[in-house]
């Protein structure tokens, strides 16, 4: 029904491994990408009924393996015209298929848009150059999924670089280029899913938004690994930075400028036909803000989020067994008086989150040489594993937020900083400011800071 088959050959480690598939045409999303790598991959595709039904090998490899297995005399004798005959069969079996896809694919896609797929996958091909290709496509959701199973396959793991609950992140190689490769276990299937399934979602790409390449699942037959590919960032969590780190004024100003970025696009809904729907992160914090190399950040982790389906108004919640994280819940949150049927609820929680996050990333703002130790929100007021019920006795029963120190005052980047946080952690949620109007404020003060430069 206007989708189509395929059917693959892969070598890996040493074996060729076949796949044949079909794909739904809402899985093609408008494209189909049929892609080769000389001696790594082969894929063949086609639109009629049951037309994948060959076996693909990579050659020359499965011919060299006939020739040592049948000995040099039948070769000159027997195997040589026969291997020629052969040849001469699958090349114009392959121009005939190369043309009917070809064919098909001229009038599957948009004659404005054409994208070769030899191209798409060629040896000297970035992953910012695949990306720029897909984002100026027209799809705006990602990599088709069989280029993105390619660049999962052929990564090579280096090192840990962290553990979670889900599972561990490693840094990897692609083609020399660093990925992160987050891997999730097989229990936390859904948490893996859903997080693929909200990085794909049609333009949420953004210089705010962790970049995401690829998603996987790998089955060596003991077990099953799920694979979500990203791009590397060396400086890591925001977490991690700030232990390591003091920021200078202007970076800090940077830093919550470009989360509030991220946040506010997540937050948006974009009308139309290659639309957004808007977005409800859950589960903000220091520990899901990567540091890029540039001194701005990345929002990460997408595993918990909801959606909006405005045309129905109905909430897209997982049904995973995670919750957000105790520390940065909001206090409608904690005492349960969050009305889950209206989506701006999420929103407000987000922001609550966000504030903290401020409250860290400030206190380690070094102005005139004074600066705070780095500390996680409410350290002095709970365990450092908080309960529910600890959190909801401190910021619910008791009304308590960080402590903001008064020689903030005397600085105005960290005095808007501290007014900005009062103003995203009011226990009354519909009081607190939205990302849009955070990110304008932090854009201000940036461009007070560089005129008085």
């Amino acid at each position: 029904a206007d989708g189509a088959c395929w059917n693959s050959v892969m070598l890996i480690d040493g074996k060729e491994e076949t796949v044949k598939s079909c794909l739904s045409p809402s899985e093609m999303k408008g494209q189909v990408f049929c892609y080769s790598s000389r001696n790594v991959s082969k894929r063949n595709c086609c639109f009629t009924d049951f037309c994948n039904n060959e076996t693909l090998h990579l050659y020359p490899g499965i011919a060299h393996v006939m020739l040592r297995a049948l000995g040099r005399h039948l070769i000159v004798v027997i195997l040589v015209p026969s291997c020629l005959l052969c040849v001469g069969i699958l090349l114009g079996v392959f121009v005939v298929q190369g043309h009917r896809c070809a064919y098909r694919r001229a009038h599957k896609q948009d004659p404005e848009e054409p994208l070769d797929d030899q191209m798409l996958m060629s040896p000297d091909k970035s992953l910012k150059d695949l990306i720029y290709d897909m984002s100026t496509s027209g799809s705006g959701s990602g990599l088709p999924l069989l280029v993105q199973r390619t660049i999962a396959r052929t990564i090579v793991l280096q090192e840990t670089i962290g553990k979670g609950r889900y599972g561990e992140v490693w840094r990897g190689k692609w083609r020399g280029e660093d990925v992160a490769v987050k891997i999730f276990s097989s229990r936390d299937e859904r948490s893996w899913f859903r997080e693929a399934e909200i990085y794909q979602t049609v333009m949420l790409r953004h210089e705010n938004i962790l970049g995401f390449i690829a998603a996987d699942n790998k089955d060596n037959g003991s077990w099953t690994q799920l694979w979500l590919v990203s791009e590397y960032h060396e400086h890591g969590s925001l977490y991690d930075y700030l232990n390591r780190h003091t920021v200078s004024v202007e970076g800090m100003i940077i830093l919550a400028l470009s989360i509030a970025s991220g946040l506010a696009h997540l937050h948006m809904e974009i009308i139309g036909t290659q639309g957004k729907p808007a977005i409800a992160h859950r589960d903000l914090k220091s520990k899901n803000v990567l540091v890029k190399k540039n001194g701005t950040a990345v929002i990460a982790d997408l595993g918990l989020a909801v959606k909006l389906d405005s045309s129905t108004n109905t909430i897209d919640i997982p049904s995973n067994h995670r919750v957000g994280t105790k520390r940065y819940m909001a206090p409608e949150i904690l005492d349960e008086t969050i009305n889950i049927n209206t989506f701006e609820s999420f929103k407000r929680a987000d922001i609550y989150s966000l504030g903290l996050v401020f409250w860290e990333l400030a206190r380690r703002c070094s102005d005139r040489g004074l600066h705070e130790d780095f500390q996680l929100p409410y350290y002095d007021m709970v365990p450092s594993d908080p309960s529910i019920e600890d959190m909801r006795k401190v910021v619910c029963d008791q009304k308590l937020r960080p402590s903001i120190p008064n020689q903030w005052q005397s600085c105005e980047a960290l005095r808007v900083m501290g007014k900005l946080m009062r103003e995203c952690w009011y226990a009354n949620s519909s009081a607190r400011l939205t990302a849009l109007r955070v990110k304008k404020t932090l854009s201000q003060l940036s461009a007070i800071k560089d005129i008085k430069e």
